[in-house]
């Protein structure tokens, strides 16, 4: 019989993220306050964060993550409106930034976590892009102002590395984990969720 697996996540990308593993899983939202504490670096914002999510929730494998986007040590998290979204569009406009994310695996009182970084470059964004997707609303609920997995696309010139990181959980990390933890992904006899 399989562990159950845990989502600490109301992201719906994780969601559809963790369903390409093949593996059955069930969602429960943690109550964690994700704000950053002041002097904290990237990757012990993510590690710290998604350690809490999975903290927070009950289950036998729970499954956590994180991911922030930073630019020259300046970690951006979610934009509070449009005028902060526009903020961060325009400080991303033709550079290259880094998304990190934390992904953490807690199994009975045993907590793994990883930290995965991805070089994201930008185009050069004038008003009249930067309104255009705006105008569009995927920008509140996301890291950074954009989404890969959206329009937000037509803005990234380049990427080096893990793809589906910067849409908010690397897989190849998140598999290792889960399999650490004895989560079975490739039983040939176990029901997959659709």
């Amino acid at each position: 019989m399989d562990k159950q697996l845990v989502l600490a996540s109301s992201s719906p990308r994780r969601k559809e993220l963790l369903s390409f593993l093949g593996v059955d899983f069930i969602v429960s939202v943690p109550d964690v306050d994700e704000s950053l504490i002041i002097g904290e670096k990237a990757e012990e914002y993510v590690q710290r964060v998604a350690s809490q999510k999975v903290l927070a929730v009950e289950g036998f494998v729970v499954l956590g993550a994180d991911t922030c986007v930073v630019l020259e040590d300046q970690i951006y998290g979610k934009p509070v409106d449009l005028d902060n979204a526009e903020f961060m569009l325009r400080a991303l406009s033709g550079k290259v930034h880094q998304v990190v994310s934390g992904v953490a695996v807690r199994t009975g009182d045993q907590l793994a976590v990883t930290v995965v970084r991805t070089d994201v470059e930008f185009v050069p964004l004038d008003q009249r892009l930067i309104d255009w997707y705006l105008g569009l609303g995927e920008s509140l609920d996301k890291a950074g102002s954009y989404a890969l997995q959206g329009a937000g696309a037509s803005l990234v010139k380049a990427i080096s590395g893990s793809h589906s990181n910067v849409i908010g959980l690397p897989l190849v990390e998140t598999a290792s984990l889960l399999i650490q933890a004895g989560v079975d992904l490739m039983s040939p006899n176990r029901n997959r969720t659709s």
